[in-house]
């Protein structure tokens, strides 16, 4: 039998592309379409939705995974935007109700490649940045993927970036963001999709990884996989790198 998946944020263009994805998987199916003005509970319950999707707007993500989770649901959540604690309160409220789900600030396979990566080469340079680049349109800075990637780097080398050497900023903010002692710079532009680079600097070399994503549509692959495996969980997980 198909997984019923229901798509919050559906209207828009990653909602749009994620209803068409899964219509045309064969072990999917979308039983609901919703977006802001609808009754996500009372439409979660009326479709028998079993999945989740949600592709909505950072300031309402969090709420709105607390709702899908509530209502029974398993949330696959692919708005940026939540911190921290905000993640740690989805993933024990799982936790009790033995629900799987996902938070992914990635669902491109290639980028959750470059990340994994990162992790292998920090433990071996000793300096790094992060570069990610989105389209003009995109509501939070930096990327939920930047953040994700200096969170692995931090844990695969504590001492990255260290010590720490004097910079004066002639204008404040032209160092970045720091996030866990790792640089982020963010650039916003039109004609950009998702973009992200991770410098290493070691004595006398430096290495690159990148990625870049053209089309929305690499991330619906990641998507769909994402949908098959968390009813499969009995708790939520960050990162879609945690499934594969």
């Amino acid at each position: 039998m198909p997984i019923n998946i229901l798509i919050n944020g559906a209207f828009g263009r990653m909602g749009q592309l994620a209803v068409k994805a899964v219509n045309e998987h064969p072990h999917l199916t979308v039983v609901g379409q919703t977006g802001r003005d609808y009754d996500l509970k009372k439409a979660i319950h009326d479709s028998q939705a079993q999945v989740v999707v949600d592709f909505t707007h950072p300031e309402a993500v969090f709420q709105n995974a607390m709702l899908i989770i509530e209502a029974g649901a398993h949330p696959v959540i692919g708005t940026t935007g939540l911190t921290s604690d905000q993640i740690h309160t989805l993933q024990e409220r799982c936790a009790q109700l033995k629900l799987g789900g996902i938070v992914a600030p990635n669902f491109s396979v290639g980028a959750v490649l470059m990340m994994k990566y990162a992790k292998e080469i920090a433990q071996h340079m000793s300096h790094a940045e992060i570069i990610e680049m989105h389209h003009d349109g995109k509501a939070d800075s930096p990327s939920g993927t930047a953040m994700r990637s200096a969170e692995l780097l931090a844990q695969a080398n504590i001492h990255l970036n260290q010590p720490a050497k004097p910079s004066r900023e002639t204008i404040p903010g032209a160092r970045g963001a720091s996030y866990h002692n790792i640089p982020i710079h963010a650039v916003r532009l039109p004609g950009l999709v998702a973009h992200q680079q991770i410098l290493f600097g070691g004595l006398g070399e430096t290495l690159t990884l990148r990625h870049d994503s053209y089309d929305r549509q690499c991330f619906m692959p990641g998507v769909c996989f994402a949908c098959e495996k968390v009813i499969t969980l009995d708790k939520l997980v960050y990162g879609l790198e945690e499934l594969l």
